[in-house]
C-alpha cells in the first residue's frame, strides 16, 4: 500500500518506539507499507529529526531515513495552492498525496482539511487498513 507519511508520524515512532506510529514505520521497513517521498518532504524529516529538543541521537534519526529512503518511492509532485491550508508547510505532503493518489498517514487530520481532495488516515487507521487487504 502506497502512503505519504507525515513527518509528525515519525517523530512519534522514535519518541514511542512500542507506539502505533512505530509499527507504521515497521511496515514501511518490512514493505508492507511503501512511503512516497519526494526531496522537499525528506529534507523536511531530517530538519524535524534533528531538532535539539527532541533530543534523538543522530544514529536513530539515520538509521530511520536510509531505511525510509532504501524503500520509498520517490516521486515528483505537482505543485498545489496553499490557499486553504492551516498550515502552508504541508502543501508538499497534499501535493504528493494527490500525484500519487495516495493517502496522508498522519497524526494531525486537521492540518488536511476536507477540501484538500486526499485521504487522510491516522496510524491506527492505517494498520486497519493495511491488515484487512
Amino acid at each position: 500500500m502506497l502512503v505519504v507519511v507525515d513527518t509528525n508520524v515519525l517523530v512519534s515512532a522514535l519518541i514511542k518506539p512500542r507506539g502505533v506510529p512505530a509499527r507504521v514505520v515497521e511496515e514501511n521497513r518490512s514493505q508492507a507499507l511503501r512511503p512516497i517521498v519526494c526531496q522537499e518532504i525528506f529534507d523536511e524529516y531530517r530538519e524535524a529529526l534533528t531538532r535539539a529538543r527532541f533530543g534523538f541521537s543522530p544514529l536513530q534519526v539515520e538509521s530511520m531515513l536510509d531505511d525510509l529512503a532504501a524503500v520509498a518511492l520517490h516521486l515528483r509532485a505537482e505543485p498545489t495552492s496553499t490557499d486553504q491550508l492551516p498550515d502552508p508547510d504541508d502543501a508538499p505532503f497534499i501535493a504528493l498525496a494527490q500525484t500519487a493518489d495516495a493517502p496522508i498517514v498522519t497524526g494531525n487530520g486537521k492540518h488536511f482539511p476536507p477540501e484538500c481532495s486526499v485521504e487522510v488516515l491516522t496510524p491506527a487507521q492505517c494498520l486497519s487498513r493495511l491488515f484487512t487487504e
